[in-house]
């Protein structure tokens, strides 16, 4: 994996990450007047109209064949059920505390790539990924007698992420990145054509349950001609977002593009701030600080690691 790739991954998930903090601030201001998974409708269904059109316009092929379909539908489901639980979490955590905690990601992407993609991972980076961890710790910060197990959502959302991610590296040697869009896309709008089948129509939802909740459970259309042009946003968010993140997967290591992912953290302060007077507590910002440091060391160990395996390369003279 060449330096200049990594470097185009690193562009890559720069700007899927100011798409997603636009995003999620925008979730977060309509959640009482939207269901959750209307949007996840919605989005996929706008990102799919999109690549079709990109890839028409563009003419290229998609090849319908995919060499790995239980893994591909196993990687949608994981991103499915990632992307929820972290939607979720937004309704009631600060942007900034939801994304810091979200951003255990890397670490779990870089132990994934250990043991799955056979990635040497030396005991430096074994330490950073300790102390990432600590730093997710502490933006937690567990009483247990009182502690509001919600708060591990985030996590829990990395952790699926993660394997998501990874299972997209490792498939994408015959699947390429059309293919995978494709997939994703055709697995995600079926899933979400299953919810509406059993709970579209607000079956299980109550005037009585907490905001949070109803946002799982509400019906869905009711408030459309509020929430279209935010879903229509999100779409195209969405579309252009994703495409980033599996090119960039897909071009680049995956314990080193992941890493730049946590500039969400950064970003989703200033909607944050600006929308929902979100202030990160000092407790917070330590957290952030451990995380992001982990993040830059565990980057230029891989720099370092690989200049030293590529000095031991004889070459021809």
């Amino acid at each position: 994996m060449s330096r200049d790739n990594n470097s185009k991954g690193i562009v890559l998930i720069l700007i899927a990450m100011s798409l997603f903090a636009i995003q999620d601030s925008l979730i977060k201001f309509i959640f009482e007047k939207s269901a959750l998974y209307e949007i996840f409708f919605g989005r996929y269904l706008i990102a799919a109209m999109v690549l079709f059109i990109y890839l028409s316009f563009k003419r290229q092929k998609v090849s319908f064949k995919t060499h790995y379909p239980v893994l591909t539908f196993v990687r949608v489901l994981l991103h499915f059920i990632a992307f929820s639980t972290f939607f979720i979490s937004i309704t009631y955590m600060q942007l900034a505390t939801a994304n810091a905690l979200f951003f255990s990601c890397p670490f779990f992407v870089s132990i994934f790539a250990k043991f799955f993609l056979k990635e040497f991972i030396g005991i430096r980076r074994w330490s950073a990924i300790a102390f990432g961890f600590f730093g997710v710790l502490v933006v937690l910060n567990p009483n247990f007698e009182s502690f509001d197990y919600r708060n591990l959502l985030p996590v829990l959302s990395a952790l699926f992420y993660a394997a998501s991610m990874t299972i997209t590296k490792y498939t994408s040697d015959k699947d390429d990145v059309n293919t995978q869009l494709y997939y994703f896309y055709l697995i995600a709008l079926v899933l979400c054509g299953i919810i509406y089948v059993f709970m579209g129509n607000g079956q299980f939802n109550n005037t009585d349950f907490d905001p949070t909740t109803q946002f799982i459970f509400r019906e869905w259309f009711t408030n459309f001609d509020y929430t279209w042009k935010f879903i229509l946003f999100f779409g195209v968010a969405a579309s252009i977002g994703f495409l980033c993140i599996f090119s960039a997967y897909i071009i680049a290591s995956p314990s080193v593009v992941s890493l730049f992912e946590y500039s969400l953290i950064i970003m989703s302060m200033i909607p944050g701030y600006f929308l929902f007077n979100e202030i990160p507590s000092l407790r917070t910002l330590l957290g952030v600080i451990c995380i992001i440091s982990a993040g830059v060391y565990i980057y230029f160990r891989e720099g370092v690691r690989k200049q030293y395996v590529a000095s031991k390369i004889p070459t021809r003279r």
